[in-house]
């Protein structure tokens, strides 16, 4: 198995020390033995549920705070394991997933999510918070041009981060183009 897939216990108590470790691993979503990244995608939809009440602009403050923690906890849980982006570090699955469902807070879509009670949500609204998830995901994994060429080139917590943002940045594009059309 690869160094960037498993993990020994060893690499488990070293990521597990630290504040860092715990927020670059999702608290504790990337350490599933197989789909970490999308266990990590998964998890970041709880603290979502949460952020999608807060207005666009400290929406997007929270996602630049996020993005600067997690090139900073993504660099110390990499030096922790002695692993460059190792599968269980999918904070940067939270960003890009956040990202990607940016379309759900925009004015244009607000008639079908003004609701803050999750019971009053219509069939339309879960299915677009499952389109964003599968597109975010459908991208993180595919990396078309430029996400593979960030993935190879760029190195370091900035390198973990990045890829996903992008990722994130195509779900939400697709995710509001299909949002227009269908609503």
């Amino acid at each position: 198995m690869s160094a960037r897939k498993t993990l020994s216990p060893d690499q488990r108590r070293a990521l597990l020390a630290t504040p860092a470790g715990w927020l670059a691993c999702g608290f504790g979503s990337g350490l599933t033995p197989k789909a970490q990244g999308t266990f990590g995608s998964l998890a970041a939809l709880l603290p979502w549920l949460l952020l999608r009440q807060l207005s666009l602009p400290l929406y997007v403050l929270v996602l630049l705070l996020g993005f600067g923690v997690g090139v900073w906890a993504s660099n110390v849980a990499s030096r922790a394991l002695g692993v460059a982006d190792h599968r269980s570090i999918v904070w940067d699955e939270f960003i890009g997933q956040w990202i990607a469902l940016i379309p759900l807070l925009l004015p244009a879509f607000q008639p079908s999510f003004q609701s803050t009670s999750l019971t009053t949500w219509s069939a339309a609204t879960w299915w677009s918070v499952a389109a964003g998830f599968v597109l975010f995901r459908l991208f993180d994994v595919w990396k078309p041009w430029p996400i593979s060429w960030l993935d190879r080139r760029v190195k370091g917590g900035l390198g973990v981060m990045i890829d996903d943002v992008i990722a994130g940045i195509f779900a939400a594009v697709v995710l509001g183009i299909a949002l227009h059309f269908l609503g």
